[in-house]
């Protein structure tokens, strides 16, 4: 019975150690089942986690205006100073500020008291020279006559007048003859200083020379007026406001050549002004390009005169337009966004294999750049004008590809497509968007 006892002992105890080892190998089959499909998602959720996510923009059919912005300030065609020529207080003033006139219409008058006085003995003193002329024909007509009878005596009988007596009435003669010369000049004289005292008066009445708009005004009555050093500047008249104003701005040197073309295409210039900010004009035209240049902390700038009827007066001198020069226009091309053109991957693990090459070539271009300075200007002129040529990143899967294309005009925002393996609404990389 002993014995007995003992055996089953023995067999309970070995029956029980196995479930335990089986249990255990349950447990450990079931950890590593959730460790291997846990690693699984895992693995998948990282690797969606740290895959790249771009920004993407499509090809689109559209317009493409090349534009050219500027600042401008907005002058009269002609501004005509009107000043005095003759010192003396204003007497009277008939005009006021934006009042309109005609041309010779009386604006002012200087007291003519004493341009009149010079006038009165200029008159005298014409009178006085005229009677001298007088007095010295009738002198002169004098000596003629004796002259001639001393004549006809001597040709009677030499005897009668020695030649003495004939000399003083021949050298008299002459004598008068040059006073009345000089009487004549004298006239000549008088009357020109009587036309230079009148001319005087005239400008006592300070006249419109064109027909305008007084636009300033810089005199009031009773101002005394002293023209002896430099002519008083009185008003400032704008003629044909309504009919044309001119808008001045001035261009970068870098900009001419497009606004020069502009000019030649009687391109539109389009502006706008801070007292209409919801009204656009789109009259204005490239009137004049001058030659004038202004440097100023090296930038070198050309003035640039825009015309622009004016019939309602709504530009006033001393306005600030900002303007818009349109350079060029192309309809109905496709575009591709400039953002394209500026992205470069930055990681070789983005970029397709067979593209890794165009990537290693645009970093050195960007890299040869920083010296472009000291390269000749033919290579450099070579160079810029091969510019039109670049590439744009699209996806394929999860890698990029390079496309090549070449590209034409551009404004702000995007270039027109020239050629290119890409048609209106395929998506080009633009950027890598944030990780959240």
């Amino acid at each position: 019975m002993a014995g007995s006892g003992r055996l089953l002992s023995v067999i309970f105890s070995t029956s029980t150690d196995m479930r335990f080892f089986i249990k255990l190998l349950l447990v450990l089959g079931v950890l590593c089942g959730a460790g291997y499909f846990g690693w699984q998602k895992a693995s998948a959720w990282l690797k969606q986690r740290n895959k790249p996510s771009f920004r993407t923009a499509s090809i689109e059919t559209g317009a493409i205006r090349v534009t050219r912005n500027a600042t401008g300030e907005v002058r009269p065609v002609l501004s005509v100073q009107v000043g005095s020529f003759v010192s003396g207080p204003i007497e009277d003033l008939f005009v006021d500020f934006n009042d309109e006139v005609k041309k010779d219409q009386i604006l002012a008058t200087i007291d003519p008291r004493i341009y009149k006085a010079a006038v009165a003995a200029d008159k005298a003193a014409l009178s006085n020279r005229r009677a001298e002329v007088s007095r010295v024909k009738a002198q002169l007509q004098l000596a003629i006559n004796d002259e001639n009878r001393a004549i006809k005596l001597r040709d009677q009988n030499r005897d009668f007048i020695s030649q003495t007596e004939m000399d003083q009435y021949h050298f008299s003669r002459m004598q008068l003859e040059a006073q009345l010369s000089v009487a004549d000049a004298s006239v000549k004289q008088a009357q020109a200083n009587l036309e230079n005292s009148e001319a005087n008066l005239g400008y006592t009445k300070i006249r419109s020379p064109v027909d305008g708009v007084i636009i300033d005004r810089k005199i009031d009555p009773g101002q005394t007026l002293a023209a002896q050093f430099e002519a008083p500047e009185l008003f400032i008249i704008s003629p044909d406001m309504k009919k044309k104003m001119h808008i001045f701005a001035s261009i970068d040197e870098a900009d001419m050549g497009m606004i020069r073309r502009a000019k030649d295409e009687s391109a539109a210039v389009m502006f706008k002004v801070d007292a209409y900010p919801d009204e656009l004009f789109e009259t204005g035209i490239i009137e004049q390009i001058r030659l004038s240049s202004t440097t100023t902390q090296n930038v070198v700038t050309y003035p640039v005169v825009i015309a622009t009827p004016n019939p309602d007066m709504k530009l006033l001198p001393g306005m600030t337009a900002e303007l818009t020069f349109l350079i060029d226009e192309r309809k109905d091309v496709l575009k591709v966004p400039a953002a394209a053109l500026r992205y470069m991957p930055e990681n070789k693990e983005h970029v397709h294999k067979d593209d890794h090459e165009k990537l290693d070539l645009s970093f050195s271009l960007e890299d040869d750049n920083s010296g472009l300075e000291d390269k000749p200007i033919d290579e450099v002129t070579e160079e810029s004008s091969k510019t039109s040529r670049r590439h744009v990143w699209v996806q394929d899967g999860e890698k990029l590809r390079a496309v090549e294309v070449v590209v034409g005009v551009s404004d702000y925002r995007f270039h027109e497509l020239i050629s290119g393996d890409l048609k209106e609404g395929d998506l080009v990389v633009t950027g890598l968007k944030p990780k959240k």
